[in-house]
């Protein structure tokens, strides 16, 4: 048996996930003030991208409303044409930064019953690359990130002031 040694992660399991105050994170974490401790890389009018705390892949960003809502149909067209515009600049930002070969991008719509954990909508925006899928997510019930929150921050929060939010 080989065994792997990211002991980076250790810091990344210890750390905390949200304050235990926080009960609408989505709603509270821009409130913060400081997008750095929030991981908001890019804000819009009506809505902004934070890096997901859990996820699949380095560069893994949700894009958020600002208004609490849980369906798509709760937004406003403005609201739906900015979460739109959000999700496409989410592309160009991380395809400036990271370079991914691909990106699969959804929504978990109905709450825990369609995989969602929390109840505010938001759209999954994954960069992808040729071969970052292994046997360890399905064997072995782990996911191997190569890089940290807080570097994948520096790099999209430098990079987002560089590329132009829409077309």
């Amino acid at each position: 048996m080989q065994q792997l040694h990211p002991h980076w992660r250790m810091e990344y399991i210890q750390a905390p996930r949200y304050p235990d105050a926080m009960k609408r994170p989505f709603t509270e974490l821009p409130a913060l003030g400081d997008d750095r401790t929030a991981l908001i890389v890019h804000r819009s009018a009506l809505s902004y991208l934070i890096l997901n705390r859990f996820p699949y892949n380095p560069g893994h960003l949700l894009a958020v409303p600002f208004r609490d809502v849980v369906d798509l149909e709760d937004l406003s067209p403005a609201e739906r044409a900015d979460l739109m515009e959000e999700i496409t600049f989410a592309k160009r930002l991380l395809r400036a930064a990271l370079k991914p070969d691909a990106f699969n991008v959804g929504f978990n719509l109905g709450g825990s019953v369609a995989g969602g954990s929390i109840a505010h909508l938001h759209g999954h925006i994954v960069p992808r690359w040729n071969g970052d899928s292994n046997f360890m997510p399905v064997i072995g019930s782990t996911r191997i990130l190569p890089q940290s929150l807080e570097a994948t921050w520096e790099i999209l929060a430098a990079t987002a002031a560089k590329v132009p939010w829409a077309l």
